[in-house]
């Protein structure tokens, strides 16, 4: 049996190359004689990077950059063979996992995505493919435009503070001073979600809450994006705040579709592309994917969803591992995924379960009594 293996990383516990890994090895066990390749994926948020890093001939870059809080960190992109692309994730410099217990909604900003591209920019790079998930910040994107020259000016003609709060303030920007090299290059972005800036479904709404945000903290929030957009119209009057995917990464998606003429993209389906996971797919006999938690959510294009809708249009057939299912999982069947199966068997506490060794043996447990139940059937 010809095995593919695409797996999205367990956040905070194992990376998409490791649970690709494990299940290969838990195969290979039972198994020895199938063929089996390791494909890691992502769609956009965390693992992104680390995904492309795996192929060959791909150039890892570290940086020093400011993280949403304004202290260094160490940020990775990759610069692909032609020496012109970068592929970056916003996570990298803004993610949530760089703060994760001191979270800052109204302050938390985008400024070392900014950093990042400043850095590529200097190297030459043109083109990039940024992912845009996994991000703790609600800034709609203006730290990161700061950093690339952009101003964001109050009445005293002086840079507003960082992060939301900051836009409160806005009164005038301008973008004349924005880096020129900014005008030959072109930004694919990776994006998992469709959501407007505003409104009932839009950033503030829908995903600060994730980010800590009190329920009077996601309406502030909500007001200063919309100044924002508001303000955003008076230099930009194209500028459009309902397009899907300017929502995401607390308007960072905004920025990048509106100052920058980003192409906002089906994470999943970009990775995919890049990949060229069709070469892969069209010689397996199964695919397996899986992520850390699966729910409604999934199937609204998460990775194993875009794995799986991937695979049938070659007739494949997909199964999937998560580490928790809630019971809203089951529309992914209705998106591709022919069975899915969580990893968990009993009782135990969220930092055990989150824990590479304990992650890995779950998992590894799990994948080998399902192919025990495959080998049945061969």
């Amino acid at each position: 049996m010809n095995v593919l293996i695409m797996m999205d990383s367990f956040k905070g516990s194992i990376s998409s190359y490791t649970a690709g890994c494990t299940v290969k090895e838990a195969i290979k066990k039972i198994n020895p004689a199938d063929e089996i390749t390791v494909l890691p994926v992502a769609d956009g948020g965390e693992g992104t990077v680390f995904a492309f890093q795996s192929f060959p001939n791909h150039q890892s870059v570290q940086v020093t950059v400011n993280n949403p809080l304004f202290e260094k960190t160490q940020a990775t992109y990759v610069i692909a063979p032609d020496g012109k692309t970068a592929i970056m994730e916003m996570s990298q410099a803004a993610g949530i996992t760089l703060i994760q217990n001191r979270l800052a909604p109204l302050k938390a900003s985008t400024y070392g995505v900014g950093e990042m591209i400043i850095d590529a920019l200097n190297k030459g790079i043109r083109h990039f493919i940024i992912g845009i998930g996994g991000s703790a910040t609600n800034d709609g994107g203006v730290g990161m435009l700061q950093a690339l020259g952009y101003r964001f000016l109050n009445y005293q003609q002086k840079e507003i503070p960082a992060g939301n709060s900051g836009l409160s303030q806005l009164v005038s920007i301008d973008i004349s001073k924005a880096d020129e090299r900014l005008a030959q290059c072109t930004f694919d972005i990776a994006c998992d979600v469709d959501n407007p800036l505003n409104g009932e479904r839009g950033s503030a709404r829908v995903f600060a809450p994730q980010k800590g945000a009190s329920a009077e903290e996601v309406e502030i929030i909500e007001r200063n994006l919309l100044h924002y957009h508001q303000v955003t119209k008076t230099v930009i009057p194209s500028a459009d705040n309902i397009y899907p995917g300017v929502g995401a990464a607390g308007g960072l998606g905004y920025a990048f579709k509106n100052y920058l003429h980003g192409n906002l993209q089906s994470g999943i389906e970009l990775i995919l592309q890049l990949i060229q996971a069709k070469n892969y797919i069209e010689q397996a006999d199964l695919v397996i994917t899986g992520e850390g938690k699966m729910d409604f959510q999934t199937a609204m294009g998460k990775t194993p969803v875009g794995v799986a809708k991937f695979a049938k249009k070659y007739g494949k057939k997909v199964i999937a591992f998560a580490g928790v299912v809630d019971n809203d999982a089951v529309s992914v069947n209705q998106a591709g995924i022919d069975a899915f199966f969580p990893i968990l068997d009993q009782l135990t506490t969220l930092e055990e379960a989150l824990s590479e060794e304990k992650a890995k043996a779950n998992l590894s447990r799990a994948v080998s009594q399902v192919i025990n139940l495959i080998n049945l059937w061969r």
